[in-house]
């Protein structure tokens, strides 16, 4: 009994001190990682202050970003330390006020070991104190896993394959590529005035990462930007056309075409009634989602005007009507129903689409405006209807007058495909809201246009001239193509303008010798809102709209010129081989006027993105 006794105890002691020893392990290795975190944050900054240094010209700065994580270029976000191995990254996040250690592992697989690689990420702002790791692989099939103690998403700038935690999806519509004109002298589109493209950019590259290439939209880029045409002398719309050298391919130029919408006062727009449908699932819950949301509501009840009405449906699990249609003398009880919104449960979004259309149809009548709002990430379990059936649905009911808008929010599980689609069938818009500052921008600076359709199914066909033309391509609006035959068939549908907005084109053009007066014809149809017939006006390309030089061009094309170029770069077009930041930089600084914000704004993100790409070629 007592050698039993003793037997026991030795072995109660083993184990003690087996436990004992393992502690003091990862506690010093926690220690170590801390210290390693600290030494790395150091290296860090005095990379990005090298980076801020006026550098050679380096022909890949503004090309394919090399197969290795890029840290964060904005300030005050959690510096990660990594270490990899035979294609697997392993990422450790540190809070970003350096308090307590937040840890978590990703790993990036490519096709074999051997092709893919990557040296730890940094950290980007989780949703709470966590993060995410980006790491960059050569394969296209690559994954990367979720880091972080709260859940943040890591991201892979090269390529949108949903993997680990991130699960954004961007639709990929490909590149247009240059025509020869003696083979097809016309190019047909319909119009677009969509901005998410360009706002999720902006929250990427503020993060401290490059867009991914499929998320970017030349067309929405362009269209993001205020330019200064003429307004409209009578009829809804104007178009400008002008052209000049392209600074960015010697020999070659570019063809601007813009088409002005009429500006409404607050007292010429039609009587709104909006029903907001509301995405109240589980995913919603991070603070750049329905917190935004609700703050974004907030800001359009309070620009709305006597007359006009609100209803408020939500979706999870189920749907519901939480305010029936109601006008602006109940405006506490409309934000306080708003504030009230809380999310949970799955996501049901069809259940909540179809109680919306049915509250939007008490609504509707001939004199007013009728329109669905959907503000969601998209993430969405659509259910026993499919996609294409909810499609087909939507246009169905913008035949009958009620319109959608979109309006996105979050990161890591973003559907931004399912969401244009959404807004492009039901005759809307497209927005993504990245803060407040946009919410404002969307819904009060430029309320005319987000609320009121003043020219429907809006197509542009432009006729090149093959004796002044040898070749062209339009950059952009690849996912708006309309077939040259039908141009002037009214029952395919085409884009949207709004009161006071404005759409861009850029064509790149090669040019004959004999090139001048006439190389180009424009034709615009459309028609009026509620109108089924389209009329069409024609404008003639006139050889004193060719600009001798690029620096002598207007200053608006000379920035849409700049703007065209960084989506390009962006989404490694292969017509932007030879092109850099650098270029494009100094092109869009020289036609920034002061205390222009949106375009200063443009320039500093610029900076950022050259800066991303200048730091992880250094290494």
């Amino acid at each position: 009994m007592r050698r039993i006794l003793f037997a026991v105890a030795g072995v109660v002691c083993g184990l003690a001190l087996t436990f004992a020893l393992t502690l003091g392990w990862r506690a010093w290795r926690v220690e170590r990682t801390a210290a390693e975190g600290v030494a790395r944050t150091d290296e860090d900054q005095r990379v990005n202050k090298d980076a801020q240094k006026p550098e050679p010209h380096r022909e890949a700065l503004g090309l394919v970003v090399p197969a290795k994580a890029a840290p964060s270029a904005a300030p005050k976000r959690p510096i990660g330390v990594g270490s990899s191995s035979g294609g697997i990254s392993t990422i450790f996040g540190r809070n970003g006020l350096g308090g307590e250690l937040q840890s978590g592992t990703g790993n990036m697989l490519g096709a074999s070991p051997s092709s893919a690689y990557g040296m730890g990420g940094l950290g980007t702002q989780g949703r709470g104190s966590g993060g995410g790791g980006i790491a960059y692989g050569t394969a296209s099939a690559g994954l990367l896993g979720a880091v972080g103690s709260a859940g943040g998403a890591g991201y892979r700038a090269q390529g949108d394959d949903p993997a680990g935690g991130d699960t954004e999806n961007y639709g990929h519509t490909g590149v247009n590529p240059f025509v020869m004109t003696s083979e097809d002298r016309l190019s047909t589109f319909g119009v677009d005035v969509d901005t998410a493209s360009y706002t999720i950019a902006r929250r990427k590259l503020l993060e401290g990462t490059l867009p991914p290439p499929n998320s970017v939209r030349v067309e929405e880029f362009l269209n993001y930007f205020k330019y200064q045409y003429p307004q409209p002398k009578s009829g809804a719309l104007a178009v400008f056309l002008d052209g000049a050298p392209s600074p960015f391919s010697p020999g070659r130029h570019l063809l601007r075409v813009g088409v002005q919408g009429k500006r409404l006062s607050v007292s010429e727009r039609k009587t709104a009634h909006l029903t907001f449908l509301v995405d109240v699932s589980g995913s919603m819950q991070s603070p750049d989602k329905l917190p935004l949301a609700k703050r974004a509501l907030r800001t359009l009840v309070d620009n709305l005007r006597d007359g006009d009405t609100v209803g408020l449906v939500t979706y999870a699990s189920g749907s519901h009507v939480v305010l029936p249609a109601m006008g602006l003398e109940h405006k506490a009880a409309i934000h306080a129903a708003i504030e009230e919104l809380e999310a949970g449960g799955s996501t049901a979004m069809a259940g909540g689409i179809e109680l919306a259309y049915e509250e939007a149809a008490k609504t509707l009548d001939a004199d007013s405006v009728s329109r669905v709002i959907i503000l969601s990430d998209g993430d969405a379990n659509i259910g026993a209807v499919t996609p294409q059936e909810m499609l087909a649905k939507i246009a169905h009911h913008a035949k009958e007058g009620v319109t959608v808008s979109t309006v996105g929010f979050g990161m890591g599980n973003y559907k931004d495909g399912l969401m244009e689609q959404f807004a492009d069938k039901g005759n809307g818009n497209h927005y993504y809201v990245d803060s407040p500052m946009e919410a404002r921008r969307i819904f009060q600076e430029q309320l005319g246009g987000t609320l009121e359709v003043i020219a429907k199914d809006v197509k542009i066909q432009v006729e090149f001239d093959p004796e002044q033309v040898a070749s062209y391509r339009l950059v952009g609006y690849e996912n708006r193509a309309i077939a040259d035959r039908d141009f002037r068939n009214d029952k395919v549908d085409a884009g949207e303008i709004g009161a006071g907005h404005t759409v861009t084109a850029l064509y790149e053009l090669n040019l004959t010798p004999s090139a001048g007066d006439g190389l180009a014809t424009v034709r615009v149809r459309a028609k009026t809102p509620k109108g089924s017939t389209a009329t069409e006006a024609v404008f003639r390309f006139q050889a004193s709209m060719m600009a001798p030089s690029f620096a002598a061009a207007d200053r608006d094309l000379r920035f849409a010129a700049s703007v065209m170029a960084a989506a390009e770069i962006f989404r490694q077009s292969s017509h932007a081989k030879g092109w850099n930041y650098d270029d494009v930089l100094r092109i869009a600084r020289g036609a920034t006027p002061e205390g222009n914000a949106e375009r200063e704004e443009f320039v500093e993100l610029l900076r950022t993105a050259r800066a991303i790409v200048m730091r992880v070629a250094s290494r």
